[in-house]
């Protein structure tokens, strides 16, 4: 008797589907604002369900968020007592200068920039004030694997590492309105944070990384039909 091929062919077929539909991340809103002390706002995109990838992508964006609220001073993974130790921090701070009306605050927010069945790029922007002259805003990038919800080094987004740094200084030095930036086009460097966008891809420096504080955030895009040949994963 003849083993029935179709069917078979069928079933497996339904298995890589339903594989395919399981790797499929969905994001929805968090929110979360604390006024004990301290002002605390998060608004971010958490990926929903249980799965492991799921997990993996939501223990990264916490351990981002809390590297912004309490830097290397705390050791903690949990993202409500990272917010605990902030109030903490302030209420040291007010013991040590009674007399300062400074109030510490903290705005986070996240947003997915781009989603495929290769790649999510998430950014997460926040804004500190913790009684300096001025608050910190800062941009990060996290690149992830669908299927998995590992994080992507961004050196691993790029298959040509020497001409894609040649084409993204050239579109660099077009946004480029400021002289105070603090390396010279022969010791241009590619930024730490890189994401895929719609319009392509986006590379982006913080404050201080290469230039003043005043100059502020340098953000600049390569279009796909010309950071596609350098990339390990095509964008569109």
């Amino acid at each position: 008797m003849k083993t029935p091929v179709l069917p078979i062919i069928f079933l497996s077929l339904a298995v890589l589907v339903a594989c395919k539909e399981e790797s499929t991340l969905s994001f929805s809103e968090f929110t979360l604002a604390s006024k004990d002390n301290t002002i605390v706002e998060l608004d971010i995109i958490l990926a929903s369900g249980d799965s492991e990838a799921a997990n993996n992508v939501n223990a990264e964006i916490e351990k981002t968020i809390i590297f912004c609220l309490n830097a290397e001073k705390h050791n903690t993974d949990n993202l409500e007592v990272s917010i605990q130790n902030f109030n903490q921090d302030y209420i040291d701070f007010k013991k040590d200068f009674p007399e300062s009306p400074q109030v510490w605050e903290a705005q986070i927010d996240g947003e997915v920039l781009y989603q495929t069945e290769d790649i999510i790029s998430i950014s997460i922007t926040t804004y500190t004030n913790t009684g300096g002259a001025h608050g910190l805003l800062s941009i990060t990038f996290l690149n992830f694997n669908p299927e998995t919800g590992l994080l992507i080094p961004t050196i691993n987004l790029i298959n040509n590492t020497d001409e894609f740094s040649k084409l993204a200084q050239f579109y660099f030095e077009q946004s480029i309105t400021k002289d105070d930036i603090l390396f010279s086009p022969n010791t241009f460097q590619l930024p730490k944070n890189m994401a895929y966008t719609e319009e392509g891809i986006v590379l982006l420096y913080n404050a201080y990384e290469i230039a003043p504080y005043s100059t502020g955030i340098i953000e600049f895009k390569i279009p796909y039909h010309d950071a596609n040949p350098f990339l390990v994963l095509n964008g569109s």
